[in-house]
């Protein structure tokens, strides 16, 4: 059986289209032909040529045509992952070979931790944008490892996060702000009115958990031995800051997190912090950038964000006694 994919690969290679790839992706999207072709901006005879050379390139049947439209065979499936995997490798070369042809002039390519881009980035950069209108920052989201693999494939110029622990050879790292745990709720939860509320009380109320392994849970874990009451946990863990906010919003739930994650919905009233201190702080967070001279643009954002968060403090939040 393995015998067939050294062919199989080769004829992909040799007479395989990116179009190809965009055409089977649209196709079981839409379940149309007709549908895919207007998408594409291509006619409907094309796209029933395209898959057909395609299922013959492959030596395999992708679709079953029925009166309405199209459907994914097995087979089909099994490859439409990896050929969404392609395709966002495609779009993210695309950026990236963009922004190296302007590196230094126009473009930054800048990757974030969650909290770097909510707490750091999130209110700085339309500053830094009416400031440098010609500068054109390619943001993208990542979390620990993947921040650091971003570095070590040479595909960010700076990097927002907090510090990684070991600071990749010929980069440093600077700090820019400190970053306090806080117990958020919803305005309308039992304790929001309250003037001081010790930990040990919060065990009665229900909780929202941030994944294990965290620094966020450990802290927390080391906290909820105080509790006088075994708590109830909310049969959810995520590390999604839309899904936490939307949860949060929504459930009478308790959870303790870092103010950069939920500083804007402190601030606009969606969630209030309890007058509780025991949570303490984590790591601050700050900029990772490579030693030694920063292309223009680079050292301008860096600049920037160093001077705009002196001193060095996120907004205090606002509570419903404040």
């Amino acid at each position: 059986m393995k015998s067939a994919v050294t062919p199989l690969l080769n004829r992909l290679l040799a007479r395989g289209k990116f179009r190809h790839l965009q055409v089977v992706l649209k196709l079981a999207e839409l379940g149309s032909v007709q549908r895919t072709a207007d998408a594409l901006g291509m006619t409907q005879s094309s796209i029933t040529q395209t898959l057909a050379y395609v299922e013959n390139l492959m030596e395999a049947k992708l679709f079953h045509r029925h009166a309405r439209g199209v459907r994914p065979t097995p087979a089909c499936m099994d490859l439409l992952p990896v050929a969404r995997q392609m395709m966002l490798g495609l779009i993210e070369g695309a950026e990236i070979v963009a922004a190296r042809s302007s590196q230094g002039r126009t473009s930054i390519r800048i990757a974030a931790s969650a909290a770097a881009a909510n707490g750091l980035l999130v209110r700085r950069l339309p500053d830094f944008h009416a400031g440098y209108p010609a500068i054109e920052v390619l943001l993208r989201e990542a979390e620990r490892d993947d921040l650091l693999m971003l570095i070590a494939r040479g595909e960010v110029d700076l990097v927002a996060c907090r510090h990684p622990g070991v600071v990749p050879t010929g980069w440093t790292f600077q700090p820019l702000l400190d970053d306090p745990l806080v117990v958020v709720c919803r305005p309308d939860h039992p304790l929001a009115r309250s003037r001081r509320v010790a930990w040990s009380q919060l065990g009665r109320h229900a909780w929202l958990l941030t994944p294990a392994g965290s620094v966020v849970r450990e802290r927390f874990d080391n906290l909820a031995t105080q509790f006088q009451d075994a708590p109830v946990y909310y049969p959810l863990i995520t590390r999604s800051l839309s899904v936490l906010s939307t949860v949060l919003q929504q459930e009478q739930l308790l959870s303790l997190l870092p103010l950069s994650i939920v500083c804007g919905l402190l601030q606009s009233g969606d969630l209030v912090a309890l007058p509780t201190r025991e949570g303490g702080t984590i790591d601050p967070l700050g900029l990772l950038y490579p030693l030694g001279h920063l292309p223009e643009a680079s050292e301008a954002l860096r600049t920037f964000l160093v001077r705009s968060n002196e001193p060095a403090s996120l907004p205090t939040p606002r509570t419903p006694n404040t």
